[in-house]
């Protein structure tokens, strides 16, 4: 998940237009997240040692996107009032949401609505 991830929002483009590519990129909504499924199960949430890679790799993914949200703020993309672990939340919460939507409907159209409805809160601001 890391590396795809990583080819995304370390790849070309302003930092909206790379975390805009890690939310439209391909996935198989139907079927939930790899990583996400993880968490379901009793079994790795009641083992630390189980639980740690999980926790580690969204908490990565956060830090990466919070990064480009503060990269944003200083080109001037984003709104100074932004907070760059607060977005990350929210980017790493739709997505996961977006899949539980998704197959709760059996429509990928939940996951596409929630990825568009936050694309167009962190639209970039024009001077």
């Amino acid at each position: 998940m890391r590396a795809t991830a990583a080819a995304v929002l370390d790849g070309p483009g302003t930092p909206y237009e790379r975390i805009e590519a890690y939310l439209r990129r391909e996935r198989d909504v139907l079927r939930g997240c790899p990583v996400g499924r993880l968490t379901m199960d009793p079994d790795v949430m009641a083992s630390a040692e189980l639980r740690a890679p999980v926790d580690e790799t969204l908490g990565w993914l956060r830090g990466r996107i919070a990064a480009l949200v503060e990269e944003g703020r200083e080109q001037g993309q984003f709104g100074s009032g932004l907070d760059g672990e607060e977005i990350a939340a929210a980017v790493v919460a739709t997505v996961q949401g977006g899949y539980v939507l998704a197959r709760a409907s059996g429509s990928p159209a939940a996951f596409d609505a929630g990825v568009r409805g936050l694309l167009s809160l962190l639209a970039p601001r024009t001077p």
